[in-house]
Parts: structure tokens; sequence; C-alpha cells
């Protein structure tokens, strides 16, 4: 297939077509090369498994195929899915359809930006702390985060287990809701908003035991409709947690690649070769004890709202050539604390519907776009 977005890192000459029935039935699938398919090369985005051919298909794909979506290929990602633009050393940079010259977003941006060109119907991305939002905002497409151990994470490369999901990826809510549903064996939840409590968040809570990011007003241009659809809208805030959690990621991301970095530091490219010597002395348990503690009290937290809305960006597009290393914490600043509170998050563009359950986002996200 013509793909001049980098897109995929493999386009399928044969698709996989399980059954002609089921409620996927005859829609299109590209699956982030994060994700194991079975006698198809998976690559984690890498050039260390550059021809890796996996034996069995990660539980979350089966579950799409075995429902009746037809496999295209498998999507480009910023490499290990450790990056928030989706430029890529080995695979080449994916390019945004919906805004030429600005970054797809990462680490799902394949996905997005395949699903924002028509070249799939659906994806399967994972984030960890903004993977498949992201790039739904960059790209203008619809993603979910879903709630954190809902949805098995088999047979995806880790990055960080304490906060890596996987997620539905498409055009619509309805769509990302009929994945949902097929991924976590669940009913696609009734359209709702109306009588809903809705926090507005204006500023992100810290994670790093550091200041807070500085307050966006962005999601305020939604509140009217919100309100429209029988919301009520409310100022509100998500505390910091009592604790630095950073050392949870660095300390975990450095496990995944224990087998091979450093002793194949050259075979990794420039941006996340970085990433995970800054990560080494986070190998220590003792270093991430204390932010393993800070997590688990945080997860605790209930709102006091049935759901929060928040920007997913809280600042403009960067260039697709930009520094990934400079900007990576200001593109996720909304979207990483929820990675660590475990929470559902859905992105319909850059507007981002927030709670623990998965069923609360969705069912606001369809009401939404019912209108």
């Amino acid at each position: 297939m013509p793909d001049e977005l980098n897109a995929a890192i493999t386009w399928l000459d044969e698709p996989v077509r399980l059954r002609d029935d089921g409620p996927l039935a005859g829609r299109t699938l590209l699956v982030k090369d994060l994700i194991d398919t079975a006698g198809i090369r998976t690559t984690y985005g890498s050039r260390i498994y550059a021809d890796h051919v996996p034996t069995r298909t990660a539980p979350a794909a089966q579950a799409l195929l075995d429902a009746g979506a037809v496999l295209v290929g498998k999507a480009n990602l910023h490499e290990f899915a450790w990056g928030t633009t989706s430029q890529n050393e080995w695979y080449g940079t994916v390019r945004n359809p919906t805004h030429p010259g600005r970054t797809a977003g990462g680490s799902s941006g394949g996905n997005a930006a395949a699903l924002a060109a028509g070249l799939c119907d659906l994806g399967l991305g994972t984030d960890t702390g903004c993977s498949v939002r992201l790039p739904s905002a960059c790209c203008g497409t619809v993603g979910l985060k879903t709630s954190w151990g809902l949805v098995p994470t088999d047979g995806v490369y880790p990055l960080c287990p304490t906060l890596d999901t996987v997620g539905p990826m498409a055009r619509t809510v309805a769509d990302v809701a009929l994945m949902w549903s097929v991924l976590a064996a669940r009913p696609v939840p009734e359209p709702r908003l109306d009588g809903l409590t809705v926090g507005l968040l204006r500023q992100a809570p810290a994670v790093d035991a550091l200041e807070r990011p500085p307050a966006c007003d962005s999601a305020e241009a939604h509140v009217a409709r919100l309100e429209s659809l029988g919301a009520r809208v409310v100022e509100a805030d998500v505390p910091d947690p009592d604790g630095d959690t950073w050392a949870v990621f660095f300390h975990e991301a450095a496990s995944s690649h224990v087998a091979t970095f450093p002793a194949r530091a050259d075979e990794y490219g420039e941006n996340v070769r970085r990433k995970l010597e800054l990560a080494q002395p986070s190998l220590d348990p003792a270093r991430a004890a204390d932010a393993y503690g800070a997590i688990e009290r945080w997860r605790r937290f209930r709102p006091d709202v049935d759901l929060y809305v928040s920007p997913v960006l809280a600042g403009e597009l960067p260039a697709e050539d930009c520094d990934e290393l400079s900007e990576r914490l200001t593109l996720s600043e909304f979207s990483r604390p929820f990675n660590l509170l475990g929470w559902a998050a859905l992105a319909i563009g850059d507007l981002q519907l927030i709670a623990p359950p998965d069923e609360t986002v969705l069912a606001a996200g369809l009401a939404w776009e019912r209108g």
C-alpha cells in the first residue's frame, strides 16, 4: 500500500481474516508493531528486533481478529514505544496527515496517522504515558487509554508494566467503544452526560515532586457544549502524589531492556539510548521503593466528580523534526498522571475525558459524539 506517511512498518500482502462475521466483521485493523502477531514480523520499532517473527498473537490483538477484524499491517511507532513524536531512526518519522509538518505524536503515531488518512478503519495501540491519546489529539482521531489491568498486555513488549495499557483507536467514539467491548468482554455503555458532574481540570498534577506544570485553559472551550448535553461543570483538581513517582518509570524501563542494554547500546537509536543511559541508576530497587509507595497511595484517591475534562495537549504542536527530548514532558503533562493513577482516559481529538472507570468516559464520549 502506498504509505507516504510512514504510518506502517509492515503492510500485509495477504490480510489476516479469521471470520466473515462478528461485531468487527470486515473492519480493517492496523496493530502497533509493539504487539506480537503470529507469523508476522514484529519489530517493536527497533533495529534489534528487525527480523523478529513471533509464534503467538497477543491476546488483545487475537480478540479483535476473533471478532471479525481484518489485520492489514503493523503500525510504525517511536522505538520501543518510548517517545512522544514517533520519530524513528530505523523506520522513518511518522508524518501527520491532518497537520502536515507537525508531529503525529507518539508513541502510537502510526496508528493515528493511518486512521486520519483513511488507510485503515481501526487501530490497536498502547499507552504508558500518553501514547494512544497524544497521537489521537495530534491527528484529530479518537483513542482510549483503558484503565490499568483491564486489557491484557501479554505479548506486548513492556515499557513500564506498572503503567502499560493497551487501547483501541479509531475515527469515532462509537468504533472505539465497540473495540473496547470486544477487548474488555463488556457491553458498550449507553451514552450519558446528562446529570453527571464534570470537573474542569485546568492544571495537571505534578508527578515528580517538582512544581506543577503551568495552567492551561483550553478545555474551557468545551464547557458550553457539555452543559448543553446536561452535564454540570465545576472547577476541580487532582491532588499531587505525596512523593516522586518518576523513579518507577525509569526503574521498569531499564529492567525491560536489561538483556540488550548496555550490551547492545549501539543498536539503539540516539533518542532511546539517551533515555536508557539516564535510567540506569534507577535499576537499584531501593531507589524505586519510595516511588512505588507513592503510586500505591495515590491510586487510593477517589474524585468527588463523575469525570474530568482537560486538554490532551497543553500547547502548540511541535514540528515533526523537533527535539523530542526537550518536548516530551510538555507534550505528556496532561496525560501521564492518569497512567500513574491507573484511570481510563478518552481522547476525542484534543478533548480528554478522564475517570477511574472505562464505562464512564465511554458513555460521556458517546453522548458528546451523538450530540
